[in-house]
């Protein structure tokens, strides 16, 4: 029996994360020029995040192609920082510090909506994360930001990264349900439109502050989308939850 207002019947909601459950870009920019004021560096903090950012995707393809082995989020982007630092011509930080600035992805502050709209929907679904993170940095997000998930899920349990159709079918299988049982939301209509592929269901939330002010992504949803919503707390509401 259909479980939801739109006649689907959703059981699970699983949430990119990057840019869709948290602000990671305000986040990275904060954290980095806050180590700047400390160890007395100058830069486009702005610029630097999305240059760190710029790095995720070629990083990941490396494990996809077979250029690295399987290599979490985190080792990716400690990995990925030594490059960008060289690129602005920072020096100075020793192997404990940089480890330290890779973890700020752990501590990203969600969107306004993130945490009341999961609330929402942890009432009548279960929710997880189906982000690229790997389990340590998913946890530590969650419980720095106050993100309620009922289980984790990702890259890293199922060792392959988004959009591997493999990601997406490892969690529908984990959570034991038929993938249209199962949404996938996202701010990001690549992902979801790899996620529909296997059959999940779609939720679109966009974020267009996700890359700042200056780079605003194209708003119009696919219309093969199930639902969009303007905020987690509008994809509640029109889930029933």
């Amino acid at each position: 029996m259909a479980n939801t207002p739109l006649g689907l019947d959703i059981r699970a909601c699983i949430f990119d994360v990057f840019g869709t459950v948290v602000d990671w870009r305000s986040s990275i920019t904060e954290q980095c020029a806050n180590m700047g004021r400390i160890k007395g560096i100058e830069r486009d903090w702005g610029a630097f995040a999305d240059a760190w950012r710029g790095k995720y995707g070629p990083y990941m393809n490396k494990v996809r192609t077979g250029e690295l082995p399987w290599t979490n989020l985190d080792a990716l982007h400690r990995m990925s920082l030594d490059e960008v630092l060289d690129e602005y011509e920072i020096s100075g930080l020793d192997d404990d510090e940089k480890m330290e600035v890779t973890h700020f992805w752990h501590n990203l502050r969600p969107w306004s909506d993130s945490v009341p709209g999961l609330y929402r929907l942890k009432n009548r679904f279960v929710i997880a994360p189906m982000s690229n993170g790997n389990i340590a940095l998913m946890t530590n997000m969650a419980k720095n930001g106050g993100m309620p998930w009922d289980c984790i899920l990702g890259a890293e349990v199922a060792q392959h990264y988004k959009p591997d159709p493999e990601s997406y079918g490892t969690a529908v299988k984990l959570l034991g349900l038929k993938p249209e049982q199962v949404m996938m939301v996202a701010a990001h209509q690549g992902d979801l439109l790899a996620s529909s592929k296997v059959g999940l269901r779609t939720g679109f939330v966009p974020r267009p502050r996700e890359h700042g002010p200056d780079r605003t992504p194209d708003p119009t949803p696919d219309p093969s989308f199930n639902v969009v919503a303007n905020s987690f707390v509008d994809l509640a509401a029109k889930l029933g939850a």
